[in-house]
């Protein structure tokens, strides 16, 4: 079945518009963000109003849309969505932290567009890969791994994040979400360590970081294990996740997962020449 016509949406966040993408339902999206822009390069194509993020963005920039319903996801400011309730505008707001959760939501969304067994099939394909790459890793070493979300402060990356490191075969070092130190890190000298900071795409400054903490004689720096992931791969709660998924497998079980998969690493970035 496919979505009403005179559904209207407006998506605050890039997981929202993939996932719409997904459902082949972009038709109802009639604004979104920049960044979903990005994220979906065919939005750039159709005549929708484009405004800034969902925590900047104006009650009166996302209502000159004429949105039937507005589609929010974490982070937001209550006070914005507030104010769109307020004016009669229905919001429906995501806040996933597991797997579970970003299943639950393409669910409700599929539900929202009339695409519920488009819906199902997305989640089955994530379920199905996921699956796979733990059935390929349940016998390989497990190495410790510390995912890094954002660096000022150390923040650990989420717990769906956390489950995919998991399935790609490895142990998700701390506790996900949750802020850490550069000596709690250089303490438990992970075997890998690995960077997907909110915004910053795959431009995390891996010398730098490294440098600026003095962690040049971690395990995993010793070892060339240090590597950037794209943001939108990792911090996405979307079908996108699978992306980071096959980055985290390849970067922890090389041998066994396609090359190309392999994210940005410190030693490539210091091997090129490149300062950052």
């Amino acid at each position: 079945m496919s979505a009403p016509a005179d559904l209207r949406i407006a998506a605050l966040q890039p997981s929202i518009s993939i996932t719409l993408d997904r459902l082949n339902a972009l038709d109802t999206l009639v604004a979104c963000t920049r960044y979903c822009v990005e994220a979906v390069p065919a939005l750039a194509q159709r005549s929708i109003t484009i405004v800034k993020d969902s925590w900047s963005s104006t009650t009166d920039e996302i209502l000159a849309a004429k949105p039937g319903l507005v589609l929010a996801s974490v982070p937001y400011r209550m006070e914005s969505l507030a104010a769109l309730l307020k004016s009669g505008c229905p919001v429906v707001t995501l806040a996933p932290h597991t797997l579970a959760d970003v299943y639950a939501d393409i669910r409700l969304i599929g539900s929202i567009v009339h695409e519920v067994e488009a819906a199902e099939s997305v989640i089955a394909a994530m379920q199905q890969e996921i699956a796979v790459t733990r059935a390929r890793t349940s016998n390989a070493s497990q190495p410790i791994v510390y995912c890094e979300e954002w660096g000022k402060p150390l923040i650990h990356s989420q717990p769906w994040v956390a489950e995919l490191i998991d399935a790609a075969g490895g142990q998700f070092l701390g506790t996900a979400a949750k802020q850490t130190t550069a000596d709690a890190i250089a303490a438990a000298d992970p075997d890998v360590m690995i960077f997907a900071w909110c915004g910053a795409g795959d431009r995390v400054p891996l010398e730098r970081v490294i440098a600026q903490r003095g962690w040049q004689d971690l395990r995993a720096v010793r070892e060339g294990n240090v590597f950037c992931i794209p943001d939108e791969w990792l911090n996405t709660p979307a079908p996108t996740l699978l992306a980071g998924l096959r980055a985290l497998a390849a970067t922890l079980h090389p041998a066994q997962f396609d090359g190309k998969n392999r994210p940005r690493s410190f030693h490539t970035v210091a091997s090129a020449g490149i300062t950052i």
